[in-house]
């Protein structure tokens, strides 16, 4: 496996010719469950409330892409440019028991798998190769899933992802030209009108963007600005049980449209080695803030833009919301 850079859109791609099937496993003892006779090699874990071995815990991918030796070696193809997969790819196993989803495990369960995704940010950001460290969960066949263990997993590149520079880039532009966050004027707008907020918890808010990619396409975003999410989750780990239960409440309603969905969360690249030759990192506390996307897939009619040059959602931002508002959930 190597990495490889796009020249026109700048994005790095990762190929080989052994890349894993991505279907989920089954067939055999689920290698994640406590019980399983041999278990993938343990990273790290967090305990559990009910005094149980772990509650959530991080293992190294058992089919990795991204191996943690060595040096990215970046290095010139003709006009291209190409590196190893230098990195780190673990799956984080959000709950012990094989039944235990996002959206019918406890708060508390939950609160665990979040502390951990910090955590794991966390020590991956100390090691200066890393740029940015991705947190994301698919679920469902079309989503790409893998496992079928409730979990989600966890890659740390040398590079940082073309969607987060994008934003990275609006983040700045947009407080260069008002010395204010953009996201921070989107919850003041979206609470303001109260027209595309699905739900309001302590200190989070969950909302369907203005404009969004694909029907019913969900954001979780704390109301407090903060950049970076492990810094935010443990240094104020008690709120953590809030965006918990709100994560929860919000799968419950997506799952009401469809079952598949992809859920990352955006969080600010590692600044604790700083490039004095790019300006990203500069007021990047002052106009960044981490969240959660949640990108249901909803089968659809297909559009003239099949290839996304245009994204096409055939349901609005107000009628989705209207529709996740009232749909049945537990408590």
């Amino acid at each position: 496996m190597e990495l490889r850079k796009d020249p026109i859109t700048r994005s790095w791609v990762i190929t080989g010719d052994d890349v894993p099937d991505a279907a989920p496993r089954s067939g055999g003892p689920c290698a994640f469950c406590p019980e399983a006779p041999a278990s993938p090699q343990l990273v790290s874990s967090a305990g559990a409330a009910d005094g149980g071995p772990w509650s959530a815990r991080a293992v190294v991918h058992p089919m990795a892409l991204y191996r943690i030796e060595g040096e990215p070696s970046r290095r010139a193809d003709g006009i291209y440019d190409r590196m190893r997969s230098v990195g780190a790819h673990e799956v984080l196993v959000e709950n012990r028991r094989h039944d235990g989803h996002l959206w019918n495990a406890s708060d508390a369960e939950i609160e665990q798998f979040l502390l951990l995704a910090a955590q794991r940010i966390q020590d991956l950001k100390r090691d200066q190769r890393f740029k940015y460290i991705s947190i994301f969960k698919n679920h469902g066949i079309s989503a790409g899933q893998e496992f079928e263990h409730p979990s989600s997993q966890l890659t740390a590149t040398t590079f940082v992802p073309r969607r987060v520079l994008y934003e990275l880039r609006a983040g700045r532009d947009y407080f260069e030209q008002k010395e204010r966050c953009v996201f921070c004027d989107i919850i003041s707008q979206e609470v303001r009108q109260n027209q595309r907020v699905v739900e309001v918890l302590g200190d989070y808010l969950a909302m369907c963007p203005y404009a969004p990619r694909v029907p019913y396409e969900t954001w979780v975003i704390p109301r407090t600005h903060e950049a970076n999410f492990e810094r935010f989750a443990l240094a104020r780990p008690g709120t953590m049980r809030d965006l918990g239960a709100l994560l929860r409440r919000t799968l419950q309603r997506i799952r009401t449209i469809t079952e598949e969905f992809h859920m990352v969360l955006h969080t600010s690249p590692n600044s604790q080695h700083r490039s004095e030759s790019l300006g990203y990192w500069k007021t990047i506390d002052e106009d960044y803030h981490w969240h959660f996307e949640i990108l249901p897939i909803v089968s659809a009619k297909s559009k003239s833009y099949t290839f996304k040059e245009v994204y096409y959602s055939p349901v609005a931002s107000e009628t989705a919301v209207a529709r996740l508002r009232e749909a049945k959930i537990e408590a």
